[in-house]
């Protein structure tokens, strides 16, 4: 090129291609990958996936209820603008740190499967897994009991107050957010074969799109009856009965009686300790102690100096991911029915056995489940905290984005497809059964420094929730990141097509890396035999609120893979 305006074009587009370059790599954060600062309030902070919902919190917050109050009513919120990820028709977890008597309560509200459905029937019918959408998949909604137990022990404000405002949506029209209705239009395809679907959640055999309004009078009216009748309207009443009549008109066994028996429980959360942190988590049938077993493997090595993104760090997160989800396939079900080394498997000394098995050089292709002693788990969370120092961490899912595409006549929500986790072979802890808790997914999480609230949060999304869960304090704990940033940073994801129904990993299984990794660690990994594979959306969506524990100031932190928002006054 030898003309010289040609030529000082050239230099002049090289020039701020460069400046470019570096402008993009001077961020504040001084990190790579992109990211934004916390939102920081004093006198209380709610982060959701939907911005409508955290503003509902907020407005809670204002008027005098506490976090308790704020969290319920955003979840319901959440099953009328989020169906793709939650509604009455699911189950609920939580934790919550109570200001008054300074300690962390959890909450089980996940449902049985029904009492009149046995192993027999499926062996009969030549399946060799619970059907991941219809009628044998559906076990009893627990979430509407998890709303009243949570309000009876802690909510200061009316129930009818709290679900006031989605009554007021359902009725008048709300706009539909842009990755909701994504996937929304994603599930109508497979889900309008199931009766009642198409009729109350499409609009002309379509999902609503993006700022569309839409209305569901059922959510309503469901809501109404909740708001004058409590627990027992959803369990005992109109509700149950018509959900028993629906689902067994449809080929299903799910009853009334199977909804008047349904009762949640509160449990004691468990933690271990990592970098001076405790990390909360609830104990089986769900799958929060995997975080745990993965952080105790994981801290006998020096994350820090092996450098975030690293291949050496990547490669020993997954080794030790893989050692704790042998045991998540082998040990995690319904603790009622099966017995759970629950504190085996969460100890010190037993992470040491487990971290023998991890090759600092090499991917495994089929690990070992362990050996503890025995003794004589698509989703919305979110997170509120208060003036008063109480804080909740509550996750709530349908599980397959929308459900199992039961929807039954003028209720306005979908049941649940939760007893597809159940392993339909016999003798396993996880083995089908009537009237058991499945394994379940959906995890919420709680971190304390020195016996004080520091931060509940939580991670969307199946099987990469405890993964991220351990993601999230290692980001900040050996990687000095803040909130925010922890969640928004390059996630590792990976998976085993055969678990959680008890089968061992013998290919190894899949690494997914997020956007964001250097392309010399993903070659440096692929030396080490990892199969790397490129997936877009399976990565959870995050939320979170820290507490100063020396001013009492909140962040916050809501990330851009979702809809949703953190936001304060």
């Amino acid at each position: 090129m030898d003309h010289p305006i040609a030529s000082y074009l050239l230099l002049a587009f090289i020039s701020v291609l460069l400046a470019s370059s570096v402008l993009g790599q001077d961020r504040i954060t001084g990190r790579s990958f992109a990211t934004r600062s916390e939102v920081i309030a004093q006198h209380g902070m709610a982060a959701t996936s939907q911005p409508l919902a955290t503003q509902a919190a907020l407005d809670v917050l204002k008027s005098g209820g506490n976090a308790i109050d704020a969290a319920i009513c955003a979840n319901a919120l959440l099953g009328l603008v989020e169906p793709t990820g939650n509604g009455m028709g699911g189950d609920l977890f939580a934790i919550v740190w109570d200001a008054k008597t300074k300690r962390l309560y959890g909450y089980n509200g996940s449902g049985r499967s029904p009492m009149s459905l046995s192993m027999e029937h499926f062996e009969k019918a030549g399946l060799k897994k619970v059907p991941s959408h219809g009628p044998l998949s559906v076990s009893v909604p627990g979430c509407v009991d998890g709303w009243f137990a949570l309000h009876e022990k802690f909510g200061s404000k009316p129930m009818a107050e709290l679900l006031a405002p989605t009554i007021r949506y359902a009725e008048e029209g709300v706009p539909i957010s842009e990755l909701i209705a994504y996937y929304w239009d994603k599930s109508v395809p497979k889900l309008s074969a199931y009766p009642g679907f198409a009729n109350q959640f499409t609009t002309n055999g379509h999902a609503p799109r993006k700022g569309e309004l839409w209305r569901n009078p059922g959510i309503a009216a469901t809501l109404r009856q909740l708001s004058e009748g409590g627990r027992d309207a959803f369990y005992k009443g109109p509700v149950a009965q018509v959900i028993g009549e629906y689902i067994q008109a449809n080929g299903g066994f799910l009853s009334a009686e199977d909804m008047a028996s349904h009762k949640g429980e509160w449990v004691e959360p468990v933690s271990t300790n990592y970098r001076g942190v405790d990390l909360w988590e609830l104990p089986p049938n769900g799958q929060g102690i995997a975080a745990l077993q993965i952080l105790n493997i994981l801290e006998a090595y020096d994350l820090r100096s092996m450098g975030f993104g690293s291949a050496d760090y990547i490669h020993h997160f997954v080794e030790a991911k893989k050692l704790a989800f042998e045991d998540r396939a082998r040990f995690y079900a319904d603790p009622s029915m099966v017995e759970v080394p629950v504190d085996e498997l969460i100890s010190k000394p037993y992470a040491a056995k487990r971290r023998k098995h991890l090759n600092p050089k090499r991917a495994g292709k089929q690990v070992p489940a362990g050996n503890p002693a025995l003794g004589s788990g698509d989703t919305i969370y979110l997170c509120t905290a208060d003036e008063e120092g109480n804080m909740v961490s509550l996750i709530q899912s349908n599980y397959r984005g929308m459900g199992s595409g039961m929807t039954p006549p003028g209720l306005g929500f979908i049941l649940q497809d939760r007893g597809e986790l159940f392993d339909l072979t016999p003798g396993r802890p996880n083995s089908y059964a009537p009237g058991k808790r499945p394994f379940h997914t959906i995890i919420p999480a709680f971190a304390t420094k020195d016996g004080k609230p520091w931060i509940a949060f939580g991670v969307m999304g199946g099987a990469t929730q405890p993964q991220a869960h351990a993601q999230i304090l290692i980001n900040m704990l050996d990687f000095d990141m803040g909130l925010q940033e922890a969640g928004d940073a390059p996630r590792i994801l990976h998976s085993e097509s055969s678990q959680p129904t008890g089968e061992r990993m013998t290919d190894g299984g899949e690494l997914s890396l997020e956007s964001g990794i250097e392309y010399e660690a993903i070659r440096e990994l692929v030396e080490r035999k990892h199969k790397i594979v490129w997936k877009v959306g399976p990565y959870g969506g995050y939320q979170a609120i820290l507490r100063d524990p020396v001013s009492g100031v909140y962040y916050g932190a809501s990330e851009s893979r979702k809809d949703g928002q953190a936001a304060g006054w």
